[in-house]
């Protein structure tokens, strides 16, 4: 697997594997995290990650020269997260592609993370994720050295912050 970092001009990369994740998310019954549209198809969706390409830090793994994942890192959360009072790495974005499940692409994409957060000097690398479906991605990235904080709600939207030390 390679990381390379990306770009604005990945857009179209990032928006195919959030569609083919809300996809495989709506076949599998769970809709309370992205919905049922794909994010190509909402205009603030669309604006929201070319935002987020141009002022975070997007990188990309590929497996076998193809697009398999995307990470975006900030040095703050969005608006609805309270930023830490402290220097902190934040993963804005991480989505994979369906295709290559099994692949780790999602925890060498974390763990890239935490190199570049160590890399920069900083001590705190945080993520927010869904908390609904009984808690399967706080457990994923439970399960990924991070440890939950906080909660916020954004709508009926519940989610879940969680933090990881680099020391």
């Amino acid at each position: 697997m390679k990381i390379r970092p990306g770009s604005t001009g990945d857009l179209h990369t990032v928006l195919g594997m959030l569609d083919s994740a809300v996809e495989w998310l709506v076949a599998n019954g769970r809709t309370g995290q992205w919905g049922t549209e794909p994010w190509s198809s909402r205009p603030r969706s669309v604006t929201r990650i070319e935002k987020m390409l141009a002022q975070g830090e997007p990188w990309i793994a590929e497996v076998g020269g193809e697009p398999a994942g995307t990470l975006i890192l900030d040095s703050a959360p969005g608006p609805e997260v309270p930023a830490a009072d402290e220097p902190e790495v934040y993963v804005r974005l991480l989505v994979t592609d369906r295709r290559f499940a099994g692949h780790r692409v999602g925890a060498t994409l974390l763990e890239h993370a935490a190199d570049e957060t160590r890399r920069k000097g900083v001590d705190l690398l945080r993520v927010d994720c869904f908390a609904g479906n009984e808690g399967r991605l706080v457990a994923y990235y439970t399960g990924q050295g991070f440890t939950p904080t906080d909660t916020f709600t954004v709508g009926e939207w519940h989610g879940r912050i969680l933090a990881r030390r680099m020391g």
